[in-house]
């Protein structure tokens, strides 16, 4: 089969001289398009399905993008991947073959993956403690079992992702699609259950202020869930380029841009009621503050110092997104006591007071009627064409992407 994978020699054409910074990583990235053995079902548990579309993660873009690729090699996370990798977790597909223990599969089903590579997955019974809550992110076993190291699909080397023709998938992470679902509905489930996952674990309170940082896949689901699950909320969002904007406003939100950075504050200030502190030098904060909670989506440091200077007292600061690290002034965090969360991924989640998957709680909103984001999935590109579809990524402020997906319908 043909499979995009990552860990070989890099064969993309020298970008021009005026090429971004992520252009320039998208030349130089090890990945090509090249054929490999099919894949078969790890166990008799397993299934193999057939890639129908395939959403480009932001963790697919980065690594393929090379950021930070100077900076020195010290992420936690490489103790829990193995290489090489064929990304690609965002993943809409047709049951191809069915193993004899992946009972309730059958093939020709149309399904969303739930890529964790948990316990089940890898043969480990009991499961750990992570798992029988629920909890699959948290799984204690990501280097046990039958599997190499690797968090979910994409970044362990037997469990190759959606940007190939054919996907292996453990049983428990297929979930069926309700034929009045179409695929390109369905490919959103995987960021809106991240961001139902940073919604539910840490709500805003009955008639609150919540603050969502960024406007690409995960802060418009973000946006989304908020306005369709705690109307009484009222939220900003801070979107960067038109198209994301656009997106917001339509969602039901007071939009800001993030630029310059002194205005927005003071934009946030104003929106929300709080009271501006000039220090000596550096950006003004808020104290009172009258914000609950803000859901950062970008993680950079230049986001996290705006979070903190917005919220109020003991409000709470979600961490969706995950940039590279850097200095920022934070000691407005300590003077308000702000609680800043980790919110990684999903599992088993709890929507008006019923606990199922993340990605069936997508799946049933979207039929209720209750949410649409729909107008996310910007862009889809053949796998042939998979540098043009990360290209469109690295320049959305001309191409007006939010979600792009690879489509091999």
């Amino acid at each position: 089969m043909k499979a995009l994978v990552f860990g070989v020699e890099a064969k993309g054409d020298s970008p021009p001289e005026d090429a971004n910074a992520l252009l320039k990583g998208l030349a130089a990235t090890p990945m090509d398009l090249i054929e490999v053995e099919d894949p078969k079902p790890v166990g008799p548990d397993w299934v193999v399905l057939r890639s129908r579309l395939t959403g480009i993660c932001g963790s697919d873009a980065k690594q393929v993008f090379m950021e930070n690729a100077d900076a020195e090699m010290d992420n936690a996370m490489t103790a829990l991947i193995s290489f090489p990798q064929v990304l690609g977790h965002e993943l809409v597909a047709t049951v191809d073959e069915v193993g004899p223990d992946a009972r309730g599969v059958e093939p020709g089903q149309r399904v969303v993956l739930n890529p964790w590579l948990s316990c089940g997955p890898r043969g480990i019974d009991p499961p750990c403690p992570a798992c029988q809550a629920g909890d699959l992110s948290l799984c204690w076993s990501f280097t046990e079992g039958r599997l190499s190291p690797g968090i979910h699909t994409g970044n362990a080397k037997e469990a190759t992702g959606g940007f190939a023709e054919l996907v292996p998938a453990h049983r428990s992470m297929v979930i069926p699609v309700p034929d009045a679902v179409p695929d390109e509905v369905a490919v959103l489930a995987d960021p809106f259950a991240v961001s139902l996952h940073a919604v539910t674990r840490t709500p805003p309170p009955p008639g609150g202020r919540a603050v969502v940082y960024g406007a690409g896949a995960l802060g418009s689901t973000t946006t989304g869930i908020l306005r369709a699950l705690y109307p009484d909320v009222e939220v900003a969002t801070v979107a960067r380029w038109p198209g994301q904007e656009a997106m917001a406003r339509s969602l039901g939100a007071t939009v800001f841009a993030p630029e310059p950075r002194l205005s927005l504050v003071e934009d946030l200030a104003r929106w929300s009621g709080g009271v501006l502190r000039k220090p000596w030098q550096g950006l003004p904060w808020c104290h009172p503050a009258h914000v609950d909670v803000v859901y950062d989506t970008v993680g950079k440091p230049d986001t996290l110092e705006v979070g903190i200077r917005v919220l109020k007292g003991r409000g709470s600061l979600v961490v969706t997104g995950v940039g590279a690290p850097g200095r920022y002034e934070w000691a407005p965090l300590y003077f308000k006591e702000i609680r800043i969360v980790g919110s990684n991924a999903f599992g088993v989640e709890e929507v008006d007071g019923r606990r199922q998957h993340g990605i069936a709680h997508y799946l049933d909103l979207v039929q209720q009627g209750r949410v649409d984001v729909s107008a996310m999935l910007t862009h889809t590109f053949p796998l042939e064409q998979w540098r043009e579809a990360f290209a469109t990524l690295a320049r959305q402020g001309e191409t007006g992407a939010i979600k792009v997906a690879i489509d091999q319908r």
